[in-house]
């Protein structure tokens, strides 16, 4: 059984940072994409990132780039978001999501990602 695991989420000011982690088990993601995905309050899930570590691929959301690295480690089976400069407008529930196939790629839509995680809540206040 394939499993998602999100980590480290939590309530910080404007400005502020936080490091997702994601820790995957049941299979391996070498060559298989895996992202990030938010859900705001109110609002339909959204992609931020997403990573495919075997071939050094990365791709943002126009919101996040610049602010937001994403990266894997194969050791582990995890990946990571590092959030900076975060504004009260990355307040959502982030969601890890991993491909099924290995497709070298990376994806910005949802229904690419098979596997999904729980969501661990990141809360920006002002």
């Amino acid at each position: 059984q394939v499993q998602l695991v999100e980590s480290g989420g939590g309530s910080v000011q404007a400005g502020d940072s936080l490091r997702l982690s994601c820790t995957a088990s049941g299979r391996s993601f070498d060559g298989s994409a895996v992202a990030w995905f938010r859900q705001p309050p109110g609002k339909d899930r959204e992609f931020v990132a997403s990573i495919n570590w075997n071939v050094g691929r990365t791709s943002y959301a126009d919101s996040v780039e610049a602010r937001f690295t994403v990266s894997g480690e194969r050791d582990k089976n995890s990946i990571y978001l590092q959030m900076n400069r975060l504004k009260p407008e990355d307040t959502a529930v982030y969601y890890c999501a991993g491909e099924r196939a290995f497709s070298w790629q990376v994806y910005n839509y949802a229904w690419a990602y098979e596997f999904w995680g729980q969501g661990t809540q990141v809360t920006v206040s002002s």
